[in-house]
């Protein structure tokens, strides 16, 4: 681009989020780029206005995984005879395909270990300590879990106050960035890490940007521990330096599950970054670091939503591990027994390893107060479904 613009040459610069706009400003200005020759903008913006914006000789995309969507299409088509450079951590759809369509040639030159390794991103530990049934989900056409049947989730399972346990036993006054569902989860978790006394606060993309720009420099000073957000602290968004993520949004987007967990990598000398996922979406993915093979192929094959390799959880910790270790990286726990390796495409199966806190906590039959209650206590007891049923009719739950 610098060079581009010293040539008197015009860049356009495309994104997805005008949150974006001002660090990208800001970084251009800050590596030499002439930017009376640089038109930078939301692309639901430039292509509304492809007649009004200089011919460019380079097309710059940020997060070019969205670079199949019919507004990248209509640009690039537009000004056909520029050259179009894209860049992605995560060069796949979100139905695991490709991005060949319209990339012609993939450069790749390191990955997520060899960042780890060479002190570019910070090592982490991996939790999952408790996973939210995806298999009854409805997907809805974007290719993600209906958030309204989310939300009934979050408050069946009443997790807020475990989230929060779990907070303070794997990270206990670190400051973190908690994904939620949906809005309303997000605003409750805020609300509920305040109730105990854990500075929280929560933003999304409609938050006011004085207000949300507030909230962000206090978590940059620390007045706030958990900050809380819908999918607004995902690609490319700039935030402060943390050390834990906590994951209550299960996804289907091997990009998104991979933006996310490692947002508190940013390497800092000494710091191991910290993933609490409570949605399973480890059993989807594998470990974020782990490698994979890309390909511009518009086909699924090695970036399905399949991971690459087994995982396992330490009974002891719930620390996420390679099935083929013998001991637990985090607390030491030798697997004398073997664990049942996770099926990567079931993250049902993660509830085998459970921590007795997310147990359902009715000591008898008559404290569960409707059928979903009465089918997790027949579940915990190991009694069959028709005893629920049972137990349902005789309390009037069931007409």
């Amino acid at each position: 681009m610098r060079r581009t613009t010293e040539n008197k040459n015009h860049v356009l610069f495309l994104v997805h989020r005008k949150e974006l706009i001002d660090q990208i400003q800001n970084t251009l200005i800050m590596s030499g780029v002439d930017m009376k020759h640089v038109t930078l903008g939301m692309v639901q913006t430039i292509v509304r206005r492809l007649d009004r914006t200089p011919q460019p000789e380079l097309i710059v995309i940020d997060e070019s995984h969205h670079i199949l969507a019919s507004s990248y299409k209509k640009i690039i088509e537009y000004f056909h005879e520029a050259r179009v450079i894209g860049f992605t951590a995560t060069p796949v759809r979100i139905n695991g395909g490709g991005l060949g369509d319209i990339n012609d040639t993939l450069i790749e030159k390191v990955n997520a270990k060899w960042l780890i390794e060479n002190n570019f991103l910070s090592p982490y530990k991996y939790f999952a300590p408790e996973v939210i049934q995806t298999n009854n989900l409805d997907i809805k056409r974007t290719g993600e879990y209906d958030i309204t049947q989310l939300d009934e989730q979050f408050n069946q399972r009443k997790v807020w106050g475990d989230v929060i346990k779990h907070y303070q036993k794997l990270a206990n006054g670190e400051q973190a960035i908690l994904y939620a569902s949906s809005l309303y989860q997000s605003q409750k978790m805020a609300a509920s890490f305040e109730q105990v006394g854990i500075t929280a606060a929560h933003i999304d993309g409609k938050t006011p940007k004085t207000e949300r720009d507030h909230i962000i420099q206090q978590f940059r000073n620390g007045d706030i521990k958990v900050l809380c957000n819908l999918d607004l602290i995902g690609e490319g968004f700039d935030v402060p330096d943390c050390s834990t993520v906590i994951m209550l949004r299960p996804t289907q987007s091997l990009s998104l599950y991979i933006q996310q967990s490692m947002r508190g990598m940013r390497y800092r000398p000494g710091k191991t970054s910290i993933i609490i996922d409570h949605v399973g979406n480890v059993s989807r993915f594998g470990l974020p670091d782990m490698e994979r093979t890309w390909t511009l192929e518009p086909k699924k094959g090695s970036n399905s939503k399949k991971a690459e390799a087994p995982v396992k959880i330490c009974p002891d910790c719930f620390m996420t591990v390679l099935s083929s270790n013998k001991q637990c990286e985090h607390c030491g726990n030798e697997f004398k027994v073997e664990v049942k390796p996770i099926q990567m495409d079931d993250a049902a199966e993660l509830q085998e390893i459970t921590e007795p806190i997310f147990k359902v906590d009715y000591s008898s039959p008559n404290d569960c107060k409707n059928m979903k209650e009465l089918y997790d206590y027949a579940k915990q007891h190991n009694y069959k479904r028709g005893w629920a049923y049972h137990q349902g009719k005789v309390r009037g739950f069931i007409k």
